[in-house]
C-alpha cells in the first residue's frame, strides 16, 4: 500500500476539500474545508492530506499548542476508502512526523466517547485515556514520550 502525506497547496485543497466521510460518521468529523481555513488564520497549524497511489483519500491537522504538546484535531479517512487500513498507517505516518517536534513531551487526541471504534483505534498506538476534555465532551487520550 503506497500512502503518503502530502502539504496541501493551491494544487491539491479542492481534492481535499472534496473528501467526505459516511454520514454515521458526520457529526464526529469537521469539514475539511473549515479545517484549512482554520489553520489558514491561525499559528502551528500543519495540515496534510492523506494519499494512496497519488490521490488524495484523507486529510489531517495536527496544531502545536506548547512547545511541549502537539493535539492531533483532525483525522479522517474518506468514505470511498475506508476499512483498507489506509487510516491505521497515515496515523502511524503522522505519529511519526510529529515525534520530530523538537522538545516534544506529549501527542494528545480528543474523540468522541460514543464514537464506538476510537478507544480501541487509539490505544493501539499507545494513546492513553485521561478522561474528558475541558468542556466535559471529549474523551482526551495521550501519548507520553520519553525524554
Amino acid at each position: 500500500m503506497n500512502i503518503l502525506l502530502e502539504d496541501i497547496t493551491s494544487a491539491n485543497y479542492e481534492e481535499v476539500c472534496d473528501l467526505d466521510v459516511t454520514e454515521a460518521q458526520q457529526e464526529y468529523v469537521a469539514c475539511n474545508m473549515w479545517s484549512l481555513v482554520e489553520s489558514h488564520y491561525n499559528v502551528g497549524h500543519t495540515c496534510k492530506a492523506i494519499y494512496q497511489n497519488n490521490e488524495p483519500v484523507g486529510f489531517f491537522m495536527w496544531v502545536q499548542e506548547t512547545p511541549t504538546k502537539v493535539s492531533i484535531w483532525r483525522f479522517m479517512v474518506d468514505k470511498h476508502h475506508q476499512n483498507k487500513g489506509i487510516g491505521r498507517q497515515a496515523l502511524f505516518m503522522a505519529i511519526a512526523e510529529i515525534k520530530t517536534t523538537s522538545k516534544l513531551e506529549q501527542i494528545e487526541i480528543c474523540y468522541n466517547p460514543q464514537n464506538p471504534i476510537a478507544k480501541d483505534f487509539y490505544s493501539s498506538f499507545g494513546f492513553e485515556e485521561v478522561g474528558l476534555d475541558e468542556d466535559e465532551e471529549d474523551m482526551l487520550a495521550i501519548i507520553n514520550i520519553k525524554s
